[in-house]
């Protein structure tokens, strides 16, 4: 009976040992980045003290709209939702298609307004950024990134500040869609880690988070194991 415990105590004693060689450097990433993480403040990481997304204008109810069915008819295609909203103090009807596609028409003649240009997003950033910049620049962004891969083709607006914060307006709408700073950056390191996904930081299922993760609880069942070899017993009294 001894002999055999003594085998399993030293068959789980090896498999713990090369688990936690193994593993043990993934598992002080897992914690270091979840901390790091979970410190960091996430109005930060989205950048809110920098930029304020929400428009607070507010529409005239007075103001002549065209008829809706003349907005339905000039989408010309199944529609989902139209909102209606300003944009550089313009009131435009925001057309979400049934694909997800989204066209902007002229609130009062119903007429299709063409993607945002370059000067327009610029001026989208300026008005929502909050920060102390000299002037911005503005870029095509056309194919996704790791550090954005929302609505496509979008303008980034690049404010030279010490967070190097980027603007991303979408061409369809006109709409913010993202802000990346530096804090933004520093998690999406982490994350990258944390997810064992290096290049994209997206994917949770990757085959490396899965064998690790399979590894870390054989770890922790072999340490249970361990724990009970180990435990102290109290011994029988002789008589």
């Amino acid at each position: 009976m001894r002999s055999t415990r003594l085998r399993l105590h030293l068959g789980v004693s090896r498999v713990h040992r090369w688990l936690a060689l193994i593993i043990g450097v993934q598992l002080l990433l897992w914690f270091s980045s979840g901390l790091i993480m979970s410190v960091l403040p996430i109005d930060r990481v989205r950048g809110e003290h920098l930029v304020e997304r929400l428009s607070q204008a507010t529409l005239d109810q007075a103001r002549p709209r065209a008829p809706l069915d003349l907005v339905l008819r000039e989408a010309a295609k199944p529609v989902r939702e139209v909102r209606y909203r300003l944009l550089l103090g313009r009131e435009v009807a925001e057309v979400e298609l049934a694909d997800g596609a989204v066209l902007l028409h002229d609130a009062e003649t119903a007429q299709s307004i063409p993607p945002l240009s370059a000067a327009m997003a610029r001026v989208v950033g300026v008005q929502a950024y909050r920060g102390t910049s000299p002037p911005p620049s503005v870029r095509a962004v056309s194919t996704a990134s790791t550090e954005y891969k929302g609505t496509l083709p979008a303008w980034r607006v690049d404010f030279p500040d010490r967070d190097a914060t980027h603007i991303y307006v979408a061409q369809n709408s006109g709409r913010i869609v993202a802000v990346r700073n530096g804090t933004w950056r520093l998690y999406d390191f982490f994350w990258g880690l944390h997810i064992m996904d290096w290049k994209n930081h997206e994917d949770f299922n990757t085959p490396w988070l899965i064998g690790f993760a399979g590894g870390g609880l054989a770890l922790a069942i072999a340490g249970s194991a361990l724990l009970y070899f180990r435990w102290p017993r109290k011994r029988r009294r002789t008589g």
